[in-house]
């Protein structure tokens, strides 16, 4: 097999991994999974908000876990570790997933973006956007409304670095609704520059 094939192939096995981890943990607020790999076999490090709903009061789940991920994906003696988001409101995948989750409850989705705005924002975020598209009036027509708090770049070199971007899917009786959310975490280093350049000149003229 040639190098750039195995790669091919790595990176569909860590997709498909991804998602299926996400789906089966959407209740435990899945964030991330990462891959190490080591001299043993291969450490899958699961973040998410809620440890306790994968892990167990005896641990067992986990032992149960490394053994269906070995049978479906493949790989070879794996080592789960699970790891809990300190913040889950600076976390975009928890915090779109909770959104979908109130989405689903039927708890109107206007008051939940601007309850997770609050939310993310009291948890020191520089900005959110929570984006919602679908039918989500009961109408036949679907729409996209965007909800925003804060500071948040959208594209450009601080829009990859700095913005934390996930989706999730809420499954409703009008149909398919889908939630992105952006959180940025910390200001560009320019524009923090030229905030205390300009407090400096401020202070000097009064």
């Amino acid at each position: 097999m040639s190098v750039e094939k195995f790669f091919i192939q790595e990176s569909i096995k860590y997709a498909d991994l991804q998602e299926y981890l996400k789906e089966k943990f959407r209740r435990a607020d899945f964030s991330r999974v990462e891959l190490q790999r080591t001299t043993l076999g291969t450490r899958i490090i699961i973040w998410v908000g809620k440890p306790g709903l994968i892990v167990g009061r005896s641990g067992r789940k986990v032992e149960e876990l490394a053994k269906e991920i070995r049978e479906k994906f493949g790989i070879e003696n794996p080592m789960v570790d699970v790891r809990e988001v300190k913040e889950p409101m600076l976390d975009a995948n928890i915090v779109a997933t909770r959104v979908a989750r109130a989405i689903e409850r039927g708890i109107n989705y206007k008051r939940v973006a601007n309850y997770y705005l609050t939310r993310v924002m009291e948890a020191g975020a520089i900005g959110v956007q929570i984006k919602i598209s679908g039918k989500v009036t009961g109408s036949d027509r679907a729409r996209t409304q965007k909800f925003r708090a804060g500071y948040i770049k959208h594209t450009g070199d601080y829009a990859e670095k700095l913005v934390d971007t996930a989706q999730a899917v809420a499954e409703t009786k009008p149909g398919i609704v889908g939630v992105e959310v952006k959180i940025m975490k910390e200001m560009p280093k320019e524009v923090e520059i030229l905030g205390e350049a300009s407090g400096e000149s401020e202070g000097e003229g009064g």
